[in-house]
């Protein structure tokens, strides 16, 4: 079974050796790190890629807080489990604020401390899943945006944003592109509180829009082959299913 990745920062060197037993009895991590320095074990986090850090608030060189303070901003970041003998009011919080997942109290059960990394760990492990998701869809999206500029479809047209659609649509059903009218300009008509015939009429404007532009040599070079010249313009459906063969191509 594969371990879970662990650095521990902790104001003594005992304690610290002590947490790393604890978690490396559990038969679940690999302390990759033990410091009481919150610079080095800021260089080691980086380095190491911890699944989670375990970390007071009390340390060298820089202290908890600074060291959430550097993680803050960075997306693709491990969790952070708080285990402080800090009580006041507030200091909980602000380690929340700062980005920390979970804040403990000393003294912790040693079952508590690795019952909460875990559950940390598998939520993050989810919370990844639907980061890839989204950036996946963020990519596609910018990457079709490109393609419409580039041949000249301006994003301010409602076509534009059908269009995009439809495309996503094919890529995910690429059959649908043989049933167009019945089910894809209906299901686009849904999404955006239209009819079906708006839908046709306005990705078939976007197309002729860019035809009109002369951009034929630019459409090409998307496309990478000669396939069109300036009298002939692609079908709704001919122009979608290019679009979205293009992407399938490239991973999409």
């Amino acid at each position: 079974m594969k371990k879970y990745k662990v650095v521990i920062l902790e104001n003594t060197e005992a304690e610290g050796n002590r947490v790393k037993e604890v978690f490396e009895n559990s038969g679940k991590f690999e302390c990759v790190g033990v410091f009481t320095d919150g610079l080095k074990g800021y260089d080691s986090i980086l380095s190491n890629r911890p699944d989670i850090v375990v970390c007071d608030l009390l340390l060298q060189g820089i202290d908890g807080f600074e060291l959430l303070e550097k993680f803050e901003k960075v997306l693709d970041k491990p969790k952070f489990l708080i285990v402080s003998s800090l009580k006041e009011e507030g200091f909980g919080q602000k380690a929340i604020d700062l980005g920390a997942s979970y804040f403990l109290i000393k003294p912790v059960n040693n079952e508590v401390l690795i019952k909460r990394a875990v559950e940390m760990i598998e939520s993050s492990n989810l919370d990844k899943n639907v980061l890839q998701k989204i950036m996946h869809k963020r990519s596609l999206d910018e990457r079709l945006s490109n393609i419409f500029i580039t041949v000249g479809i301006p994003a301010h047209i409602k076509g534009y944003q059908f269009l995009r659609e439809a495309v996503k649509m094919a890529i995910e059903e690429p059959e649908i592109i043989n049933s167009i009218t019945k089910q894809l300009y209906p299901s686009i008509a849904d999404r955006f509180s239209t009819s079906a015939s708006k839908v046709e009429r306005a990705i078939r404007h976007a197309i002729e829009v860019a035809w009109n532009r002369g951009k034929i040599e630019n459409i090409n070079n998307v496309f990478g082959i000669k396939i069109y010249d300036s009298n002939e313009k692609p079908t709704n459906g001919e122009f979608i299913a290019l679009v979205a063969d293009k992407m399938l191509m490239e991973g999409a």
